[in-house]
């Protein structure tokens, strides 16, 4: 069995993986659980995870938290599905034709450096405090990064593949419809989930600007009151959407790319 575990590069069946992954959750709250009935943290600092199950209850039977939850995930994929339309076309150009790269490529890694939360006083400024600054916010995390990764997804498809199409007097329509994208599709649908990831880190800087809904204005809200039960079941609620997403996504890989299986 040890051999097994921990052999170099070794594969693993699904229940293993799945009883390696409770065993690391449940480690974690161990050490979370001693850690703070230590007495070495202050309870109003560190509360024990049951505490934090509690409050987790009561923001959805007393606050109406499900409300906030919805309206916080609208946001996330209203903003996704915005940079994934404008990144997927400018992506392809981009790698695809040089001369677009060229022009794109400095401005875009100048941007994508930018911390997002110094740029929320000026998106404030352009939009307002209404949906359209969070939804920026949102946006600016995200789009930067999926372009330059969907950009480099298409330069990596072998070009030999390309010169069979032109070979077989495919124009350049086709071999982009039926060669490039198809080719980099599967890492495409990986970085689509790493970059939701992302929009999802945003979330909170996102809320706090004017907002009265949303999983961050209720988080920022309840830290005014110190009440860090309830902010830490907040910040999980977004870890196990999070979470739940990620898996979605890992399903549909697997569904659409059944022969990269391994």
């Amino acid at each position: 069995m040890s051999v097994s575990l921990f052999a170099f590069r070794s594969t693993l069946g699904r229940r293993t993986q799945l009883l390696l992954g409770i065993f690391g959750f449940a480690l974690f709250l161990l050490i979370w659980h001693l850690t703070a009935i230590s007495g070495v943290i202050r309870p109003e600092f560190l509360p024990t995870p049951l505490s934090v199950a509690e409050a987790f209850v009561r923001l959805f039977t007393e606050r109406d938290f499900a409300s906030d939850v919805l309206i916080s995930v609208g946001r996330v994929w209203f903003a996704f599905l915005l940079s994934v339309v404008i990144a997927l076309p400018l992506g392809l150009l981009m790698s695809t034709y040089r001369a677009v790269g060229a022009v794109l490529e400095p401005f875009i890694d100048f941007v994508r450096y930018l911390p997002v939360p110094a740029l929320v006083p000026l998106l404030v400024i352009w939009f307002g405090v209404g949906e359209a600054s969070k939804i920026a916010v949102l946006w600016m995390g995200t789009f930067f990064q999926l372009i330059l990764l969907i950009a480099d997804d298409t330069k990596r498809v072998p070009g030999e593949y390309i010169e069979s199409g032109h070979t077989l007097g495919a124009s350049n329509g086709q071999i982009m419809r039926h060669i490039i994208i198809p080719a980099a599709l599967p890492n495409m649908v990986d970085n689509l989930r790493i970059t939701l990831g992302w929009c999802w880190t945003y979330l909170i800087i996102a809320e706090i600007v004017a907002a009265n809904s949303g999983i961050g204005h209720v988080i920022w809200s309840l830290r005014r009151f110190v009440k860090t039960p309830e902010v830490m079941a907040g910040i999980i609620a977004i870890g196990i959407i999070g979470l739940l997403t990620d898996q979605a996504f890992r399903l549909a890989h697997k569904k659409l790319f059944p022969f990269l299986r391994r």
